[in-house]
């Protein structure tokens, strides 16, 4: 029985971060202030950049769609986990789990392939200034855009259809927050080295193909950069590029400690709450990261904020 491709679950229950009674609603309190932060911090750079048409550049248009993707995949994660904190069983079912690891990693690999189109955008801006109108034209960015979602679908269709092929025979208690591929790999009783090597190959393809192209970019940027003979030229090229690296870094670098560390050095018990980083703090840092130091932001922040004084 344990080779049927079926489940004998019906439903899952998602342990939580902790079943400590005095901590459920002070991690409430404080998950719902992350959530706010991350829906009007994304939500506030998706209508600056939708409203002034100095931000309707590349660099913007991809930016836009990376606050959309980030606002999706906390909604998808962070109300499910501040129901745990108020229930006595946060209860999914099988449908509703498989649900939210197709959509967590849709939006996981379509944010990784959205930081590599900015990428590529930052390369040609630089290293390609006199081809810069063809190579960056609304056509080009829109074919990027249909790749960006089009990896992420086939990320997420992979790895949840890697998850609909096991069998979870007894044991319904997920231990996490959400519906994630570790702990459903452990629950399951006919997992095997396919589905293994399954999850290998996809995470290849979605996020090392990406990472290994980003670093190649910067190498050629930082090429391009080192031979501008002006300090000032340097220092702007640089800045351009700065609030990119450090989304790159702050996505990549956590899901790399999350996904790529051996389950020696990290427990699922302490690997649910180092996740917290690369699920909820890095979609709420997003907004900040790209407007706290660009003028081109803070001026449409300013000139929205004065229409709406005059209206």
């Amino acid at each position: 029985m344990a080779t049927e491709k079926a489940s004998f679950v019906t439903e899952f229950i998602l342990a939580g971060l902790t079943d400590h009674p005095g901590l459920q609603m002070p991690l409430f309190f404080l998950f719902l202030g992350f959530y706010v932060v991350t829906v009007v911090g994304n939500l506030g750079l998706i209508t600056l950049i939708g409203l002034n048409s100095h931000l309707h550049i590349p660099m913007y248009f991809f930016l836009f769609n990376s606050s959309f993707i980030y606002f999706s995949f906390s909604t998808t994660i962070i109300p499910k986990m501040l129901m745990n904190f108020v229930s006595k069983k946060n209860i999914i079912s099988y449908v509703g789990c498989i649900t939210q690891f197709f959509f967590v990693c849709f939006f996981i690999f379509s944010e990784s392939f959205i930081l590599l189109a900015m990428a590529y955008d930052r390369y040609v801006a630089i290293c390609k200034p006199l081809v810069c109108m063809v190579t960056r034209s609304p056509q080009v960015c829109l074919f990027l855009l249909l790749g960006v979602y089009g990896m992420g679908i086939f990320g997420a269709m992979a790895h949840a259809g890697n998850i609909m092929f096991l069998t979870f025979c007894a044991n319904n208690l997920v231990n996490h927050y959400m519906c994630d591929i570790v702990p459903l790999l452990e629950l399951s009783c006919n997992s095997s080295y396919i589905n293994l090597l399954m999850v290998f190959i996809v995470v290849t393809i979605g996020i090392g193909m990406p990472i290994t192209t980003i670093f190649i970019s910067y190498g050629f940027i930082l090429s391009s950069v080192l031979h501008i003979s002006s300090t000032e030229g340097r220092s702007k090229a640089f800045s351009t590029c700065s609030s990119h690296i450090i989304a790159v870094s702050l996505f990549f670098g956590s899901g790399a400690f999350m996904y790529l560390r051996p389950p020696s050095i990290l427990p699922l018990d302490q690997g649910k709450v180092s996740s917290l980083f690369y699920m909820i703090v890095v979609p709420m840092f997003n907004p900040f990261i790209y407007s706290l130091r660009n003028k081109d932001v803070k001026f449409a922040l300013k000139k929205t904020l004065g229409r709406i004084n005059f209206s």
